[in-house]
C-alpha cells in the first residue's frame, strides 16, 4: 500500500489476551487483508521537554493533545528511511502529519532546528523524499512544535506489529502490537530494538482506525465477545514506570 503522509481519522484501542487473539484474527481475515509487511517491528524516538511536559499533559487526558517522534521499521542504517511524526489528538480525533527523510538526514534536520540553524537549505531537494508544497508545510510544522517545546530525546518505545487493512474499505486499519518495550538511555534508533517490557509478553495491543464508523460486522463480533474500548498509551505507560522506577 502506499505510504500515506496525513492522516485524520477516529482510533480506538482494545487489550487482549492470546487466547482472545486467537479467536478474533481469523475472524478479521474474513473481510481484511494483512498489509505486505506482514509482521514488523516498529520503533520510535519519542520528543519531550526537560520536564516532560508533554506526556504529562497527554496522561490528564485533555480535549486537545500532542506528540512529536521519530519512527523507523526496524532498526535503520544511515540511508534508511525514517519519519519525522507530528501526532495531534483533538476532542477524539486523531490527526497525524509527517514526512520521511533518510536517517541521517532526519537528524541533521533535528539538530538544526534546535541549534537555531536554517529549516532546511535553499531547495526542497536537499532532503530526499521530500518534493510536494505538503512536505514543506509540515517540515514548518515540525520546525516550530520543536522550538516551542524545546523538545529533546525522552523515551525508546518499540513493539511489533501486524497491520490488517479492510478488503472492501481500505481506509479501514487494525494493527496488533505485543512486546512493548522501552528504554530511557541510549536513544538512537540506530542503536537496536531493545528494552524493558512494558507490557505482559501474552496481551496485544489492538488499534482500530477508521475515517468514519465502524462497519457492523465488526460492531457486532466485538459485542459477542464482550470486547470494549481499552485507554492504553505507550508513551504514558513507559512515562509512569520510569517515575515510579519501575524496572
Amino acid at each position: 500500500m502506499p505510504v500515506i503522509q496525513v492522516f485524520k481519522r477516529v482510533e480506538k484501542k482494545y487489550m487482549l489476551d492470546k487466547a482472545l487473539f486467537d479467536e478474533l484474527y481469523p475472524f478479521l481475515l474474513e473481510h481484511m487483508s494483512e498489509d505486505v509487511y506482514g509482521l514488523h517491528t516498529i520503533c520510535n524516538v519519542y520528543y519531550d521537554t526537560v520536564d516532560c511536559e508533554l506526556i504529562r499533559t497527554s496522561i490528564e487526558k485533555p480535549p486537545y493533545k500532542e506528540k512529536f517522534r521519530i519512527r523507523s521499521y526496524g532498526t535503520p542504517k544511515e540511508d534508511d528511511t525514517v519519519f519525522l511524526e507530528i501526532k495531534k489528538k483533538c476532542k477524539g480525533v486523531v490527526y497525524k502529519r509527517r514526512i520521511p527523510l533518510v536517517y541521517r538526514q532526519a537528524l541533521a534536520l533535528i539538530d538544526n532546528i534546535t541549534e537555531g540553524g536554517k529549516l532546511y537549505g535553499n531547495d526542497i531537494s536537499d532532503y530526499s523524499g521530500l518534493d510536494s508544497f505538503s512536505d514543506i508545510q509540515i517540515m514548518h510544522e515540525i520546525e516550530y512544535i520543536i522550538n516551542h517545546y524545546k523538545l529533546i530525546p525522552a523515551t525508546y518505545i518499540a513493539y511489533d506489529r501486524i497491520a490488517l487493512f479492510g478488503i472492501d474499505n481500505p481506509e479501514l486499519r487494525i494493527t496488533f502490537d505485543r512486546n512493548v518495550r522501552t528504554r530511557d538511555t541510549d536513544l538512537s534508533l540506530a542503536s537496536g530494538d531493545y528494552g524493558e517490557l512494558i507490557l505482559e509478553e501474552d496481551k496485544y495491543i489492538m488499534e482500530i482506525k477508521t475515517n468514519g464508523a465502524m462497519p457492523m460486522w465488526l460492531v457486532n463480533k466485538l459485542s459477542a465477545i464482550n470486547l470494549y474500548p481499552y485507554s492504553f498509551s505507550k508513551y504514558g505507560t513507559a512515562h509512569k514506570r520510569k517515575i515510579m522506577g519501575v524496572q
